[in-house]
This record gives structure tokens, C-alpha cells and sequence, in this order.
């Protein structure tokens, strides 16, 4: 006979038993009992939006502010593919941190072993430092089109995030990155003042326009690999982990991972939509999210450009707050250290340890002059889009695992959908390599 798998693992009851040790549990119990509809759900919402929004760090905006700049509107229909594909990697995120209370990495440690574990960690530690030297570049790059000098922006940005994690409650951390993700609408304000034609824009997002010139096809690999990373994900499931959420809550948490993978890429949307009517219309050309800012003014109006310029700084902060967090709860996790942005110094000295040295290295390297940014800005992003694919079998081979997720395991269909996705950034895993195969060889692509 069968042996029948109990509703909640031991792994999880593990796991939720140290937070009810320290009282925890029994506060969001009391905060979540009672609650129904809109009010159940902010209660739960947070971790799924940060993750997604996060996406749109500086990298992201740079990527679609130069695929509109680029091919126009063309490439739109692509959107609601990424919206399909993030969904489902983040509702598996999300769906495995509720059901075991446990983050990413301590489920692939305690699954696969510690030498897939530690070389994860190493990867993801490098790309996620140069991820992080990209963010404050981001901010940086901003603050100077309003005439802020590099040498201040960094510093402040820099120790009021310090601040922020170190001494703030998760429940306040997680409050102002809400309120910072709000700063995205200026993206939203941005292309309504650039006065698009929302006609062609709404054809282009349902009608594919195949292009499938090397160029082209470098841009479409980019834009996936930009809106889907690992840091994401790994930060996805323990943020749920730490905030404690029930399998009665379950669904609402689905529901916020699926609602942070549909508003990071309507945000994208608005991006390309921006830079579309203004630059590409206009003939012109830009290579990174400053650079849109800037040629903005001109067609749309100094307004117009203000709010892409705030949008960048707004998106660059937030992801220079998560990399570092995120990189931190993976690597505790991984090697069974105390983490969470709750704890207190003492009691997790790893974790802050790794948060501050993490931030501290992308904040220094940005000041140093004279120093190219943008080979170690590209190289980050490679190491996540070749990291990707490792951490997706690794979900989808958890949560079809029923001796940890019981009856939440994947049916059929979500399988399909599952590997489909993986397979999908598998390929284009293999374009990006072929292309820099290449490049080795001296030949050059687009």
C-alpha cells in the first residue's frame, strides 16, 4: 500500500516550530485570524510584489528602455509570455515557502546535497555583487541628470539602506519597500505624456512581429533573462518563510506572487511604450536608462524625462536593498546559519555580516574612477541568466516532492507548464552561449 503523506512535512513543522518558540507564529496567527477578502490579503501581500518589482532594477530598465529605442514597439508581444513564464516560477516560489516554511536553499541543501548547495551559492554570490554594483550605478546615474555628484548619492543611498534592514523590523522593511514600489508609476505617467498610440500598442502586445535577425534575437534573450532572475525567487521564498504565512493563506500568497509578476512586467510595458513613441520614432539612440531619460525631454517634455529619471532611482535603490538581502538569507540558509531581517545582530551575525559586505563592496566599487562599469554590469547578467535555469529544475524537482509538499505538489498541467518554462530558458540559455562562443572566436553577432 501506498504509504499516505501526512498534510504538513516534518521539515515544516520543524521550521514553524522555531517561530512559534519566539512568539512569532502566535502574533500572526492573532494578526491573520478573523480576516477575510481584501483585508486577509493585505495581510499577506508583500513578498511575491518586492520580489517581482525587483525585477526592474536598473539592468531591466536599461533592457526595455533600449528594446523601445530599438525595434519600436515590435517586441511587446513578448511581455505576455514573461508574464506567463514569472508567474509560474514565482507561485512555485511562493507555494514551497508556505507549505515547508523553509527558504530555497535550505530545501535544495537538505534535498541535493551541500556541494550543489555551496557551488549555487558561490555563483550567486559573485553575479549578485555585481548585480549590486549595477544598482548603484543606477542611482547614481539618476541623481546626476538633477546635478547630484556620484560621490554623495552613493554614500547616503548606501548607509540609509544599511540603516534601514539593520535596524528596522521585517514588517517595516517589507512597508517601506511597498511604499517604494510606488515610485514605478512615474514610469506609467512617463508614457502617458509621450502620448503613444494605444491602438498600435494594444495590436503589438497580442500580434508577434518575428524578427529574427541576430540583434533582434540577442534583445528578446536579454529581456527574458532580465525579467526573470534567480535572486528573485531565492528572496521570494524566504521572505514568505520569515513572514510565517499559514497554508490557510496559502492561495492569497499565490495570488500576490502571480499580482508581482503581472504588475514588473506592465511596468516594463509602460518602459518600452516610452521610449518607442519618443526615441525610436524620433531616430534616435541610447545605450543605457540615463541616456532614455535624458532624449525624453526633448519630444515628451522635461516632465516626462524628470519622472523616468525618478523611476530609475526609485527601481535602482529598491534592488540594491533586495540583492543584498536576498544573497544573505540564501547563503544562511544554505550552511544552516541564523537569518532574517527580525533578528538581532547578535543573534545572526552571518546574516548581516553578508548583508553589509555585499552592499558595501557594490557601493565602494561604483566610487572607485575611472573604472568601466559596464563589462562587470554584463557579466552579472549572464551569470544570473546561466544560474536560472539550475534553480528552476531545482524547483520544480521540490515541488513535485510529496514528502515535502503533500498534496501542494504540481499536478500535471502545472508540470507542463513548469518544464515548458524551463525549457523555454534553457534555449535561450543556449543562444546567449553560442553568441558569446562567438565573440571568443572573433566573430561578432548583431
Amino acid at each position: 500500500m501506498r504509504p499516505t503523506v501526512p498534510p504538513l512535512p516534518e521539515v515544516a513543522q520543524r521550521a514553524r516550530a522555531r517561530i512559534r518558540g519566539s512568539g512569532g507564529w502566535l502574533r500572526l496567527r492573532g494578526r491573520f485570524r478573523g480576516r477575510r477578502g481584501l483585508l486577509a490579503f493585505l495581510a499577506v501581500m508583500g513578498p511575491g510584489l518586492i520580489a517581482g518589482v525587483a525585477g526592474n532594477d536598473a539592468g531591466g530598465i536599461t533592457t526595455y528602455s533600449v528594446m523601445g529605442s530599438r525595434t519600436g514597439l515590435g517586441l511587446l508581444w513578448i511581455f505576455p509570455i514573461t508574464i506567463v513564464i514569472l508567474a509560474i516560477v514565482q507561485e512555485m516560489a511562493a507555494r514551497l515557502g508556505v507549505v515547508t516554511g523553509q527558504g530555497l536553499s535550505d530545501l535544495i541543501r537538505d534535498r541535493f546535497g551541500v556541494r550543489w548547495t555551496a557551488f549555487a551559492m558561490l555563483v550567486l554570490l559573485v553575479a549578485n555583487i555585481a548585480n549590486t554594483v549595477a544598482e548603484f550605478s543606477g542611482a547614481a546615474a539618476a541623481l546626476e541628470i538633477f546635478g547630484v555628484p556620484r560621490w554623495l548619492t552613493v554614500p547616503v543611498v548606501g548607509v540609509a539602506i544599511w540603516a534601514l534592514v539593520l535596524f528596522a523590523s521585517y514588517r517595516t522593511v517589507e512597508r517601506v519597500f511597498l511604499s517604494v514600489m510606488a515610485v514605478f508609476v512615474a514610469y506609467v505617467a512617463s508614457a502617458l505624456l509621450a502620448g503613444p498610440d494605444w491602438g498600435a500598442v494594444g495590436t503589438a502586445l497580442v500580434r508577434p512581429s518575428i524578427d529574427l535577425s541576430p540583434s533582434v534575437v540577442l534583445l528578446m534573450v536579454a529581456v527574458v533573462g532580465t525579467t526573470i532572475t534567480p535572486y528573485m525567487q531565492f528572496y521570494l521564498q524566504s521572505a514568505v518563510a520569515e513572514k510565517g504565512i499559514g497554508e490557510e493563506e496559502l492561495r492569497l500568497e499565490q495570488a500576490d506572487a502571480v499580482g508581482g509578476a503581472i504588475w514588473t512586467n506592465v511596468i516594463a510595458v509602460f518602459v518600452v511604450v516610452a521610449t518607442a513613441t519618443t526615441i525610436y520614432a524620433t531616430g534616435g539612440s541610447i545605450e543605457t536608462a540615463e541616456d532614455a531619460a535624458l532624449a525624453l525631454g526633448p519630444v515628451a517634455g522635461e516632465l516626462s524625462s524628470t519622472l523616468f529619471a525618478i523611476g530609475l532611482f526609485g527601481a535602482s535603490v529598491l534592488a540594491a536593498t533586495i540583492m543584498p538581502i536576498s544573497t544573505a538569507f540564501v547563503i544562511c540558509e544554505a550552511f544552516g546559519w541564523e537569518s532574517g531581517v527580525d533578528k538581532r545582530f547578535e543573534d545572526a551575525r552571518a546574516f548581516f555580516g553578508i548583508y553589509t559586505f555585499v552592499l558595501g563592496l557594490g557601493a565602494l566599487v561604483v566610487l572607485i574612477p575611472g573604472l568601466d562599469l559596464l563589462p562587470l554590469i554584463v557579466a552579472s547578467q549572464n551569470l544570473q541568466g546561466l544560474l536560472l535555469p539550475v534553480v528552476l529544475v531545482f524547483m520544480v524537482l521540490l515541488v513535485n516532492d510529496g514528502r515535502i509538499m503533500g498534496r501542494h505538489r504540481n499536478g500535471r498541467v502545472a508540470n507542463a507548464l513548469a518544464w515548458g518554462a524551463v525549457g523555454l530558458v534553457i534555449a535561450l540559455d543556449a543562444v546567449l552561449l553560442g553568441v558569446t562562443a562567438l565573440g571568443v572566436f572573433g566573430v561578432r553577432v548583431g
